[in-house]
């Protein structure tokens, strides 16, 4: 937790693979006027992995529980949900299961289904998910520098190899199965319900969340604000940490 206590509470939540430190870029200035929370997912970063059941996270609901347990331990009302990936359906579910505790959302490079169906582009086929998820079961060693420079994305050498490093800390037993339930979720269904104002951000040459997805998400959710970056690839608070915060601040009006 950083920033001063009377401000208004920011919750910041990793995607996949990674780890609340990913936020170390842009948590600072963020904490100027907001009351700023970063954490690690169970199974993720330092948190207890003998606190991981597979049962509870075998869908993205046992994470959506975790974030509205943290704002209600913490006795968080109004807050800024800014969920990276993955996270930014987790905070989709969460602000859904718990409405009177969140007074915004900001989906970073958010997708609400990764594989393509009918009428829908995800992004990826189910062939490459399956592939993908091959690669994790059958050789750890190799999935982590071919999907970090996926979603570093082009000119990003030090962001692909700092996501190298942060896949290869993850439990190998949750990493598997955090895949598979973070690429074949589908939300898209959850996405009407969305009541609180939100942000997608968008990044250019995302290979992760394309544009198009980025545009499904914004076409969905009442109301919301699309709002693409300059900066390349999946992971914009780690690449573009200034252009990234000037976002969330020109959308809170702050």
């Amino acid at each position: 937790m950083s920033g001063p206590a009377t401000g208004r509470p920011m919750l910041l939540a990793h995607g996949f693979g990674c780890d609340q430190t990913m936020w170390r870029s842009v948590a600072p200035a963020l904490a100027t006027d907001h009351r700023v929370v970063t954490f690690d997912h169970v199974g993720s970063g330092d948190s207890d992995v003998a606190a991981y059941d597979p049962r509870r996270y075998r869908s993205l609901a046992g994470y959506a529980e975790d974030v509205v347990g943290i704002c209600r331990e913490l006795d968080l009302t109004d807050v800024v949900f800014v969920g990276h990936s993955v996270s930014a359906m987790i905070g989709v579910l969460a602000t859904r299961r718990a409405p009177e505790l969140f007074g915004a959302l900001v989906m970073v490079g958010p997708s609400p289904r990764y594989v393509d169906d009918e009428g829908y582009t995800g992004g990826f086929s189910r062939a490459d998910v399956a592939a993908l998820l091959d690669s994790l079961d059958s050789d750890p060693d190799q999935w982590s520098p071919a999907l970090a420079a996926v979603v570093a994305g082009p000119g990003n050498p030090g962001t692909a190899a700092e996501l190298q490093r942060s896949f290869c800390r993850t439990d190998p037993e949750v990493a598997r199965q955090f895949a598979r339930v973070t690429f074949l979720s589908d939300n898209r269904a959850d996405l009407p319900a969305v009541t609180v104002p939100t942000l997608v951000l968008q990044c250019t040459d995302d290979s992760i969340a394309p544009e198009v997805v980025g545009r499904y998400v914004h076409e969905h959710v009442p109301g919301s604000v699309f709002t693409r970056l300059a900066a390349t690839g999946h992971c914009p608070h780690l690449s573009a940490p200034e252009e990234t915060v000037a976002a969330i601040r020109a959308f809170l009006g702050s």
